[in-house]
C-alpha cells in the first residue's frame, strides 16, 4: 500500500501538468507552479466589404441628381405658388367684370321693357293725341329705340369681352391644375430616388482614396 501512495505535493504536480497539456492557452506561474486562468481571444469581426470605385461613383452622381432634382421641384413649388397668388387677382378682376355684365344686362332689360311699354302707350292714345304731339312722341320713341340698338350693342361687346377673360382666367386654372399634379408626380419620383439612393449607398463602406479621386475627375469634367 506505501508504494503506490505519492505524496500530496506529488499529486498536484502531476495535476497542473495535466492542466496544461490540457489547455494550451493557459499561463503558468514558474514561481510557484500555479496555474492561471486561460486567455481567451476574442473572433475578430470581418472587415466590411468595400464599394468599388464605379459603385462610389454611381452613387455620388445619383446624390448630387437627387440634390439638383429637389432644388428644382422646390423652384417648381415656388412658380406654383406665384401662379397661384396671381390667379386669385385676377379672379377678382373677372368677378368684378361679370357683376359689372351683369349691371348693364339688367339696365338693358330694363330699357327694352320701358321701349316696349312705350310702344304700346303710343299706340293706344294715338288716336286721341294731336297730329304734331303724336309725332314728337313718335320721334321720341324712335330715338329711344336708336339709343337702345347701341346700348345693346355695347353690351354684346362688353359680353364678348368678359367671357374671353372668362375663358382665360379657366385656362389658367385648368393650367394650375396641370402643373400641381406634375409637382405631386415629380416629388413622388423624387421620393423613389431617394430610396433608392438609401438602399444602395447609405451607410456602405467606401475607401476615402477612392471618393477623392471620383470627385477630382468629376471637377474635371470627366
Amino acid at each position: 500500500m506505501k508504494r503506490i501512495l505519492l505524496p500530496l505535493t506529488l499529486v498536484l504536480a502531476v495535476s497542473a501538468q495535466a492542466q496544461i497539456t490540457n489547455n494550451t492557452k493557459a499561463k503558468v506561474d514558474p514561481k510557484n507552479n500555479k496555474v492561471s486562468n486561460p486567455v481567451v481571444e476574442k473572433p475578430t469581426a470581418p472587415k466590411p466589404k468595400l464599394m468599388t470605385r464605379e459603385e462610389l461613383r454611381a452613387c455620388i452622381d445619383q446624390q448630387e441628381a437627387n440634390s439638383a432634382e429637389a432644388a428644382a421641384i422646390k423652384n417648381e413649388q415656388n412658380a406654383y405658388k406665384a401662379n397661384a397668388e396671381a390667379l386669385k387677382a385676377e379672379k377678382a378682376t373677372v368677378e368684378a367684370g361679370e357683376a359689372e355684365l351683369g349691371k348693364k344686362i339688367s339696365a338693358v332689360k330694363a330699357e327694352k321693357e320701358g321701349i316696349l311699354a312705350e310702344h304700346a302707350a303710343i299706340a293706344a292714345e294715338a288716336s286721341k293725341l294731336k297730329k304734331e304731339e303724336l309725332k314728337a312722341r313718335n320721334e321720341a320713341y324712335l330715338k329711344r329705340t336708336t339709343d337702345f340698338n347701341a346700348m345693346f350693342e355695347g353690351v354684346k361687346t362688353a359680353d364678348a369681352e368678359q367671357a374671353a377673360k372668362r375663358k382665360a382666367f379657366s385656362d389658367k386654372v385648368d393650367a394650375l391644375d396641370v402643373q400641381f399634379k406634375g409637382i405631386e408626380e415629380r416629388t413622388e419620383k423624387h421620393f423613389d430616388a431617394n430610396d433608392k439612393w438609401k438602399a444602395e449607398c447609405s451607410n456602405k463602406a467606401y475607401d476615402e482614396n477612392d471618393e477623392k479621386a471620383v470627385r477630382k475627375e468629376k471637377a474635371a469634367g470627366k
